[in-house]
């Protein structure tokens, strides 16, 4: 995921493999705010989807983040969804078309992309390319050519993820 607001391609990347029905994806949400807050457009983070065969729900949210991000609201979608895995895992689609009614966003379209599967794509590439670089499980974050599991604890990960985002913006 790349909102149209994304800063410069010089700025240090940290893709979050993510999938938005996984508890602990949830659990980094807070993490993510923090560094969103900290490093505004000196580091682009983006979120790259990995939805996961034991959330039957994954796959439609990924798509329906991508439409989102169409809409100009990726982030708040995401954060939005996130904030909700347990509902997601009990409504389903109608919970990912009312989150994106209560963002004001096109809630009729958005049902259309994940009928149409008009994001299919980007979700599948994504997906393929973390399975090509070991991610086997969400969050998974990678940053300055190093990779940071997530899935089995968040402890840590935000100060070492600093640490490399602070080490490549003194490097430029």
């Amino acid at each position: 995921m790349n909102d149209a607001s994304s800063p410069a391609a010089a700025a240090p990347v940290l893709d979050v493999w993510c999938e938005l029905q996984c508890p602990d994806c949830h659990a980094a949400l807070e993490d993510l705010r923090a560094l969103r807050e900290r490093y505004g457009d000196r580091l682009e983070i983006r979120l790259r989807h990995f939805p996961l065969e034991k959330h039957k729900h994954a796959y439609a949210a990924a798509q329906a983040a991508e439409e989102a991000i169409e809409q100009g609201q990726g982030w708040a979608y995401v954060e939005a969804v996130l904030g909700r895995t347990e509902e997601l895992a009990k409504q389903g689609e109608k919970l990912l078309v009312k989150v994106a009614g209560e963002l004001g966003l096109d809630a009729e379209e958005l049902d259309t992309a994940l009928i149409d599967g008009r994001h299919l794509l980007i979700v599948d590439a994504d997906q393929a390319e973390g399975k090509a670089i070991g991610v086997t499980g969400t969050p998974t974050y990678v940053i300055g050519g190093e990779r940071l599991d997530g899935g089995k604890s968040q402890e840590g990960l935000r100060a070492r993820i600093e640490e490399i985002a602070d080490r490549l913006l003194a490097a430029e």
